[in-house]
């Protein structure tokens, strides 16, 4: 072997350090590696969307837990400069996407709330507007029912008087949909429950069943220091609900009762009916949504904002007897 082809032990040992000193750099850029890999996938999974991470040919390179849940989604989904919205299994999802050198991007986020209240808020809005342009024929249809009650025959007055229980609800709904375009504003001041009760009696009265059905309301004296104007519209609609329900039972009688209570804090009303059962629970507090075919899909949800705009709350009781609890602030 000739001196230039031997090593020193100097330059065997350097060689040595040099090679553990290249491994501990790559080791350390390995480790730095995997804890920026292991980084990102924490920030895809922390991100509230679904995100994915394409490779050239479709695969997926990365992808969060919501991805994963969205895999069927994942296939309706394509590359575009612009966002656009798809929808899918009932819900709405709004499609980002991007590339970056040989990566695809795409995220879906679900705006199906955002998209309903956008709805609602149209729906309002046209509602609120049919009900303006109805209010005035309405009012001249009452007032000509009225002068015509007086004179015809004995045996017409009833047909003018299911005229005006007719027209009688159809000013109900329109002054249900202009308070909840409006949105609720109370004028409280102190009153006797028997007052409520009394315009209750009259409004039951007034709404036209055929069944023979016997209404409890609480006999204790009690003051409240609310709306009445808004208590009787709320009460009404548990009533005129309760109504329906009786009327669409085999029985020929119902049973409409209304239990008080008070804790101090609130005036507490639950409400029974003997009528049929409430088959979707799940959307009883849908604006524009009803089981019944009379309903508009509003009475719950601003009976509800009724009673929130006193302090109180709406809720459906859960036991044996089907009815609604409803607390108002004292």
């Amino acid at each position: 072997m000739s001196d230039k082809a031997m090593v020193t032990p100097e330059e065997l040992n350097l060689l040595i350090e040099q090679t553990y000193k290249v491994e501990n750099e790559f080791n350390e850029l390995k480790s730095s590696y995997a804890h920026l890999q292991d980084t990102v996938e924490k920030v895809v999974e922390f991100l509230p969307n679904a995100i994915w991470i394409l490779d050239e040919d479709g695969s997926v390179f990365l992808q969060n837990s919501q991805a994963r849940l969205l895999s069927e989604l994942l296939k309706l989904l394509e590359y575009k400069s612009d966002d656009y919205e798809v929808k899918f299994n009932t819900k709405s999802y709004l499609i980002k996407s991007s590339t970056y050198k040989d990566k695809i991007m795409l995220s879906a986020i679900d705006i199906t709330e955002q998209k309903r209240k956008e709805n609602l808020a149209t729906m309002g809005q046209m509602a609120a507007h049919l009900s303006h342009e109805i209010r005035n024929p309405i009012g001249s249809i009452s007032l000509l029912s009225s002068t015509l009650k007086k004179r015809v025959i004995p045996k017409n007055v009833a047909i003018v008087e299911e005229i005006q229980k007719s027209v009688c609800r159809i000013e109900r709904i329109v002054k249900a949909t202009l308070m909840f375009s409006k949105g609720v504003e109370t004028n409280p001041a102190p009153f006797i429950w028997s007052e409520l009760r009394e315009s209750l009696d009259n409004a039951v009265g007034y709404y036209g069943f055929t069944k023979d059905i016997k209404f409890v309301f609480p006999e204790q004296k009690f003051i409240m220091n609310a709306d009445q104007d808004l208590l009787e519209m709320m009460f009404s609609n548990f009533l005129t609900n309760a109504i329906d329900a009786i009327e669409l039972d085999e029985k020929d009688d119902g049973l409409v009762e209304i239990v008080y209570n008070n804790d101090e804090k609130f005036h507490i009303f639950h409400i029974y009916d003997s009528g049929i059962m409430i088959e979707n629970t799940k959307e009883l507090f849908e604006a524009f949504k009803s089981t019944k075919v009379k309903g508009n899909g509003l009475g719950l949800i601003l009976s509800r904002q009724i009673a929130e705009a006193h302090g109180g709350s709406v809720e459906l009781l859960v036991g044996e007897r089907k009815g609604f609890e409803i607390k108002l602030a004292v």
